[in-house]
């Protein structure tokens, strides 16, 4: 009788083992994929991403960063993001209108400040955006696909400046491209955001632009994919990012959180 009670718990012990077993083989890794604002890089990279992997190893994010631009081209084009971060709303209110997210889904997270800027070694008369003529060179990301590069279009038109100083400009593919030309003293003086500026050891602040001058704020939205495959993990990490401590973060890196 012994012996028949020891057979059946060892039965059941297995049939548990295996149970479990089985449970876990069902938790299968999910990988998102992040189309953010290459000003978003790091903050994600260095912090949050291995953040919230920690915190949930069944799910891997895939960072792609570039212009907020470029990115709406590239989901229009059939790029398969589950979450789209913005370093502006005209490219998310597009995508919405074009139905690849859902209006409600759009949580408008955070602020920027755009700063001119002028490389650690190099010489300038420049002082601020009013006298920004003075520069030979100046660095903006291309308006035609990069948000920073739309609000500095919004500045310097507001100051009279734009249309006079095309000789001068170089445009970027994205804001991190206009950091390291100035960063490289390749040009004189360029406009990034403040985090991007903080990034770099290599820039330094000539001036902040005030919002007087821009037609809007410098507001990231953020939001999911209409048509995501995961929603309940992404769900997931847009709540992560919206943490007490996340939003701490994005403080560190210079980000101003939206109220």
């Amino acid at each position: 009788m012994k012996k028949l009670l020891s057979l059946m718990c060892s039965f059941l012990m297995i049939v548990t083992l295996c149970g479990c077993s089985s449970t876990q083989d069902q938790q299968e890794e999910v990988t998102l994929t992040f189309a953010a604002a290459a000003s978003l890089e790091n903050t994600f990279e260095d912090k949050l991403i291995p953040e919230f992997e920690k915190e949930n190893p069944n799910i891997k994010v895939q960072g792609v960063y570039d212009s907020s631009g470029k990115l709406q081209i590239q989901i229009e084009q059939g790029l398969k993001a589950d979450v789209f971060f913005s370093a502006a709303t005209k490219q998310m209110d597009t995508l919405v209108d074009e139905k690849y997210i859902n209006k409600k889904d759009v949580v408008d997270l955070l602020e920027n400040k755009l700063v001119l800027i002028t490389g650690k070694q190099t010489t300038t008369e420049v002082k601020d955006f009013a006298n920004i003529a003075k520069a030979e060179t100046i660095a903006i990301g291309d308006p035609e696909v990069v948000p920073a590069g739309q609000y500095a279009k919004m500045a310097l038109t507001h100051l009279g400046l734009y249309d006079a100083l095309s000789s001068k400009y170089s445009l970027g593919g994205n804001v991190t491209e206009v950091l390291n030309w100035v960063a490289s003293s390749s040009s004189e003086v360029g406009i990034v955001y403040s985090t991007d500026a903080k990034s770099s050891k290599d820039v330094k602040v000539l001036a902040t632009c005030e919002n007087s001058l821009l037609d809007e704020p410098v507001i990231y939205p953020v939001a999911k994919l209409a048509k995501t495959k995961h929603s309940d993990e992404t769900e997931k990490f847009i709540k992560f990012i919206q943490k007490k401590s996340s939003l701490k973060q994005f403080e560190n890196y210079g980000f101003t959180v939206n109220k």
